[in-house]
């Protein structure tokens, strides 16, 4: 049996075909960069060029950049544009709606993982997409994780990725949302709860205060109220020896601070300069 006149198998030119239609497609879509750069320094994006290549490397084809640039320059935050964002070395997928994981949280989940102990309890509350747990999971193999948060949204999120890393999301208002089995057990309960004043949210960038819920924002009067709930229970749900790292401000720290010590916790502040960070780290005595 003879092969096509020109000799070329047929598996081989469909590869061919395959690898020339996808040199096309980038060469097509590099093209756009440019202009693509061009419309995101116009609306106010500084960092235009990293986000161009992203855009351009998560797009399937030209009408889908379209589509992502728009929503881009209209405002959407670009986590929610891509539907992930890289954290801790990690990709987390972040739904539309739900609260986008700061890379000055880092800190925290570096911290928890420092204080974390395979076959231990490693609690993420207030989870929002489960970005701490996923990196305090990934740093110390073998926790047992629990992550809750009150907002749905953020719970689906959530359980897209951390329950293939075996963790149980729940849904509910803080400690009440978690199982009764894990009460006096937990090692490490790591926390990002809201901590911006109500004053404040209207000064936030509209990335956040229109595209994020209310709920992980607003963190009352002076922004503590919900440390002031979590600091309440802590002692009841920590092990002998186990702390709670929560995030806050600098200029807040020293009341947090103050919050878990007269819950009976011995707390200490640490900060990094380079991610702007700063946590409460606060340790049961028993």
């Amino acid at each position: 049996m003879t092969g096509p006149a020109d000799g070329e198998d047929p598996e081989d030119r469909e590869d061919r075909e395959d690898r020339e239609d996808a040199g096309d497609r980038k060469d097509r879509l590099a093209l756009d960069r440019d202009r693509i750069v061009g419309e995101l320094r116009r609306a106010g994006c500084v960092f235009a060029e990293e986000e161009a290549d992203l855009l351009l490397a998560e797009a399937a084809d030209a009408s889908a950049l379209d589509r992502m640039l728009a929503e881009r320059v209209a405002g959407t935050p670009l986590e929610h544009v891509l539907g992930w964002t890289e954290f801790a070395g990690l990709r987390i997928l972040v739904d539309r709606g739900v609260f986008v994981p700061r890379q000055r949280t880092r800190l925290l989940a570096r911290q928890a993982a420092a204080l974390a102990r395979p076959g231990e309890i490693v609690v993420d509350l207030c989870c929002g997409s489960g970005a701490v747990g996923a990196a305090v999971a990934a740093a110390v193999p073998g926790i047992e994780l629990h992550a809750a948060d009150l907002e749905p949204a953020a719970v689906r999120n959530a359980r897209r990725n951390l329950e293939p890393l075996g963790a149980h999301v729940h849904e509910g208002d803080l400690y009440a949302a978690l199982p009764d089995a894990v009460r006096g057990r937990v090692r490490v309960l790591a926390v990002n709860a809201p901590y911006v004043p109500t004053g404040e949210i209207g000064r936030m960038p509209p990335e956040a205060r229109d595209h994020e819920p209310l709920l992980a924002l607003d963190g009352g009067g002076d922004g503590l109220d919900v440390h002031r709930r979590v600091a309440a229970e802590a002692a009841d749900w920590l092990a002998g020896g186990g702390s709670v790292v929560i995030e806050t401000s600098r200029a807040q720290a020293p009341v947090s601070a103050l919050l878990f010590e007269r819950a009976g916790l011995a707390a200490r502040i640490v900060t990094d300069d380079d991610l702007d960070a700063t946590v409460v780290v606060a340790t049961h005595p028993g």
